[in-house]
């Protein structure tokens, strides 16, 4: 921000403001001397009255560059550092002037032959800087604001509307049963799913696994503005016959508890990456004809749990073993098509098996959560340790950390159950920690978890007393009272547009969490174009099938 009062003191936010609140404090208690005045020692910067704390300060930041008045003003920005207020009296009108030095051709250093001036004037363009280029003769348009970004989608009716925009409008839909009566562990639509030209329109695939390895490729599409709840799902007729039922091979090893965390979809819904095998392997299974199409034996023992990074380059896995591997994802044409027959890195730490992982290349983080009560990160690249973490609990009884997830700046959310602890009451709780492990909130829960995913700024969690709950990733507090499943929920995820929870529940259904809408027609109504053929759409679910749990308890 420019400062109209003193013309030689021109001053600049640095990047740290918006992402790095460590800069604010003197961890490493430096002697930094004491005020002239009041001779008070100078130490952490003091902070306005505004923001809580460090992160607080920066979060507030954050959120005032991207709020819709930034937006607004945005032009006039671009106006003064690119644009026609950098020279001439539009500049000079707008107090924008600067040292002649600074502006580009205003100095040609070849035709100094002096060589005292030349380095005189190189000194002044060193310690004044340089203006950057101007761009733009003309004033930069307006950004489109909010309001008229919303009405333009209105008009255009072609997308969906976010979950976590709308929150207090958010309906459950029942979908029917993947498999009746057995648990649904998996259910996810892959973000990276390519289309050819020919096909654009067609539906995404979503993946389903059921607790007896039946595995499942179902249509779907986030939006239909001619279904009441504007989503469509077409069941994938494989699941309900004997004859083409395709199944996750080989058995898992005895006690093994096949859930979410055991699984992991490739970015393009194209292979199932699996551990908890019996022979210790970490397994590659095609998704489209149902077979093993990798198998790699790198653990000692039971592989525990598994999870893949945002762009789908490498995946981790944890065991009993006490150790974690990551591996690189192959790539063929970019569609992944396996594993490195050998893991990148092996990570050690812990005492203990490994009951959570999650991995972040983009960051440069493997972090892993065991039965020992620690978090362990890792760099990705090297594979060293770079810290442990041990969340706060009060309890004596051992504590196992039970679920992980990084959100897309570095927040690793924990959660915690205290092992042997026969009520619900502070047995399990959720931490946040910043990227370089700083302790920054706790939140006690009266539930216990079953699964959970990070979305943005938002935190999903499903539970075993079968609630779907939302919850804000910096403060860990409830966004919207928690929803009623009646039934343990044993998966859930968010979809890539952000417009849909997908539900897995104990009972074998799959319930879609949506903004709902007035409904507009039936599903029995509606024939549509889907895959090149005409298809009456009776597999969808639509506004009547609202799922109704109170209805349903016996």
């Amino acid at each position: 921000m420019t400062l109209t009062d003193n013309p030689n003191d021109v001053k600049e936010l640095i990047p740290e403001f918006f992402y790095f609140p460590e800069f604010l404090e003197n961890q490493n208690a430096f002697d930094l001397g004491r005020l002239q005045i009041s001779k008070e020692r100078v130490n952490d910067v003091i902070l306005p009255k505004w923001a809580k704390s460090p992160e607080d300060f920066i979060y507030k930041h954050r959120k005032a560059l991207e709020s819709e008045y930034v937006s607004a003003h945005l032009q006039d920005w671009i106006d003064l550092i690119f644009g026609y207020k950098q020279r001439g009296p539009a500049a000079v009108e707008a107090l924008n002037v600067f040292y002649y030095c600074t502006y580009e051709g205003a100095v040609d250093l070849d035709a100094i032959t002096d060589e005292k001036e030349r380095k005189a004037v190189e000194g002044m363009i060193s310690n004044f800087g340089q203006t950057p280029c101007q761009l733009l003769k003309e004033p930069h348009p307006v950004r489109l604001s909010l309001e008229e970004v919303e009405k333009r989608k209105g008009r255009l009716d072609a997308s969906p509307l976010s979950i976590f925009e709308h929150l207090a409008e958010l309906k459950s839909f029942f979908v029917e049963g993947i498999n009746d009566n057995v648990p649904l562990v998996k259910a996810v639509v892959p973000k990276n799913q390519s289309h050819s030209f020919i096909t654009q329109g067609s539906p995404d695939t979503m993946v389903t696994l059921s607790q007896n390895c039946l595995m499942g490729t179902h249509g779907w599409l986030p939006y239909d503005k001619n279904i009441s709840n504007y989503f469509t799902f077409i069941k994938d007729p494989t699941v309900t016959n004997p004859k083409t039922q395709r199944v996750l091979g080989g058995p898992f090893s005895p006690g093994v508890e096949v859930t979410a965390g055991l699984f992991v979809v490739s970015h393009d819904g194209k292979l199932l990456f699996s551990g908890g095998h019996w022979d210790n392997s970490l397994r590659v299974t095609s998704l489209v004809k149902g077979k093993t199409v990798g198998h790699h034996i790198r653990h000692m023992d039971i592989v525990t749990c598994l999870s893949t990074d945002y762009c789908g380059i490498h995946l981790i896995s944890g065991s009993r073993d006490n150790t974690c591997m990551v591996w690189q994802v192959l790539q063929q044409g970019g569609c992944p098509v396996g594993l490195c027959p050998k893991p990148v890195q092996v990570l050690y730490g812990h005492t203990d098996e490994v009951l959570s992982v999650s991995i972040s290349t983009e960051l440069d983080m493997a972090v892993s959560g065991s039965r020992d009560g620690t978090v362990i990160i890792h760099t990705v690249r090297r594979g060293q340790y770079m810290r442990c973490l041990r969340p706060p609990c009060e309890s004596s009884l051992p504590v196992s950390i039970l679920h992980l997830a990084i959100s897309y700046e570095g927040c690793v959310v924990v959660h915690t159950c205290v092992e042997g602890k026969a009520t619900l009451k502070d047995k399990n709780g959720l931490h946040l920690y910043s990227v370089n492990g700083k302790h920054l909130c706790t939140e006690g829960l009266k539930e216990q978890v079953t699964d959970m995913c990070v979305s943005g700024e938002y935190l999903v969690i499903g539970s075993e007393q079968g609630f779907l709950s939302i919850r804000d990733l910096y403060s860990l507090s409830l966004c919207a009272t928690p929803m009623a499943m009646r039934v343990p929920v044993r998966c859930v995820s968010v979809t890539k547009e952000q417009s849909h929870v997908l539900v897995g529940l104990q009972d074998g259904k799959l319930i879609i969490v949506g903004v709902g809408k007035p409904a507009e027609m039936r599903s029995g109504q509606i024939t549509r174009k889907l895959w090149g053929s005409s298809k009456r759409l009776t597999q969808i679910s639509s506004g009547e099938t609202e799922y109704q749990p109170a209805c349903n308890q016996n």
